[in-house]
């Protein structure tokens, strides 16, 4: 008895759970010289969504459709550096890993640098204050500290 319930209620539990959906992508090139650039772009392009991994690594759909539209690209015959230049025209240097040194990124590539300079630049302030801060102490009241440490 107790065994017909548990499996109807296993069972049931079954229907409800929704499976994992894990999409296996399997692609066909015509050279090896195509595979390795598709690889090598896919590892280089930045998944918009995800902003942490790359195109290659993320399973957001936008890099879904960005590894399908890279594939697709390089079937046309387009070379690495066209497929780089469509993804920057039309997702910015954000797209790239690695975006070039220009005035526009410039705040990218500075920034952290710039950051630790300020933090820097407050703990010493802060240390230079600490320093500053003295307290004067009265002969009475040294007098009186060297008898309280000798007893």
């Amino acid at each position: 008895m107790f065994n017909k319930i548990f499996a109807t209620i296993a069972l049931s539990l079954f229907v409800f759970i929704n499976p994992a959906q894990a999409k296996i992508e399997s692609l066909q090139f015509d050279s090896p010289q195509m595979e390795a650039d598709y690889n090598d772009l896919v590892d280089e392009l930045r998944c918009l969504v995800c902003q942490n991994q790359n195109l290659a690594d993320s399973n957001a759909e936008l890099a879904q459709d960005l590894r399908k539209q890279t594939y697709e690209m390089l079937q046309q015959g387009k070379s690495r550096e066209e497929v780089v230049d469509f993804m920057v025209t039309r997702y910015g240097d954000f797209v790239l890993y690695r975006p070039p040194f220009k005035l526009t990124t410039l705040l990218l590539w500075l920034g952290p640098f710039l950051l630790f300079l300020i933090a820097l630049t407050i703990v010493a302030m802060f240390f230079r204050k600490q320093k500053q801060t003295s307290v004067s102490v009265s002969e009475e009241e040294k007098t009186r500290a060297h008898s309280l440490l000798d007893d």
